[in-house]
């Protein structure tokens, strides 16, 4: 595959993460976001992340320089308009995902590729809005994107299997471990997490055990790096009621139906680490 430039939708947790991956392995970027603060932001996440590199001794100041230069932020849609590929990783809701979308496609020649990083919206229903659905595919990093290896590539029902190729070849050659999936309400990685997570927070809201009790568990237990609460937390309580919320509705299946405490903490505004509070404080 020949050099090809990267745009970035969202620089919110994924898309800077995103935007690093990709300029860490010699790609250049362009990453997008609403405001100029919210793209102030990720830039100094990303910096963050690098500094803490070189204090390592895992990079040089030089690299750090190179790859921050391979970074142009913009909160004008139209500068990706000449991307090979654009990753949308913005809020988790269909309709905005869908707007972005219907304004790239003018904006986009048509040989570019679309990627969503949605983590439970159907891939097919995104690319309706789109006139290349053969090239529009899901590609769900995993959170923190810098570190975790997986990329579940998810074949909508018109992606062409010319697409899935690159998008395999891409995500390699960005250093992470593509896995092909098929269009489903919250793939793989999500169907089974997150109704997971959800079932530890029936465990807590019940009082079978405290939230400290139910990690423990499941770490020393089962063997998992990071108990259920204390990865909701790190997700974003807003983003596992989402996904909850779209396998209930997808499915109709009360299995997959949002435990009400994890509703009440949403709706109070505690959301995890992102806002200092959730199942446990920051």
């Amino acid at each position: 595959m020949k050099d090809i430039k990267i745009g970035v939708i969202g620089a919110g947790t994924m898309g800077h993460g995103i935007a690093l991956v990709a300029a860490s392995h010699g790609f250049s970027v362009v990453v997008n976001d609403l405001k100029e603060e919210f793209v102030t932001a990720g830039m100094r996440r990303v910096e963050k992340f690098l500094e803490r590199g070189v204090e390592k001794g895992k990079i040089s100041k030089e690299e750090k320089v190179k790859i921050l230069n391979r970074i142009s932020p913009t909160t004008k849609l139209k500068n990706l308009g000449d991307c090979d590929v654009v990753i949308e990783a913005i809020v988790e809701d269909a309709g905005a995902k869908k707007q972005v979308f219907e304004e790239l496609d003018k904006l986009c020649s048509q040989d570019t590729i679309f990627a969503s990083n949605t983590s439970s919206i159907s891939i097919t229903d995104l690319a309706s809005v789109t006139g290349r659905p053969d090239r529009f595919v899901g590609m769900h990093f995993m959170n923190p994107a810098s570190i975790m290896k997986l990329v579940e590539v998810i074949k909508g029902h018109e992606t062409s299997d010319e697409t899935i190729e690159r998008i395999k070849d891409l995500a390699e050659r960005m250093g992470k471990v593509p896995i092909i999936v098929t269009d489903s309400p919250g793939f793989v990685s999500n169907r089974i997490l997150i109704p997971m997570i959800n079932e530890a927070i029936y465990c807590l809201e019940t009082g079978i055990a405290s939230k400290e009790a139910i990690d423990k568990i499941m770490t020393l237990g089962m063997g998992h790096p990071m108990g259920p609460l204390k990865l909701a937390d790190l997700i974003g309580l807003d983003i596992c009621l989402n996904i909850m919320e779209v396998l209930y509705n997808e499915f109709s299946d009360p299995k997959y139906k949002p435990c009400p405490l994890l509703k009440e903490l949403v709706e109070a505004g505690y959301l995890g680490k992102k806002t200092g509070k959730g199942f446990y404080e920051y």
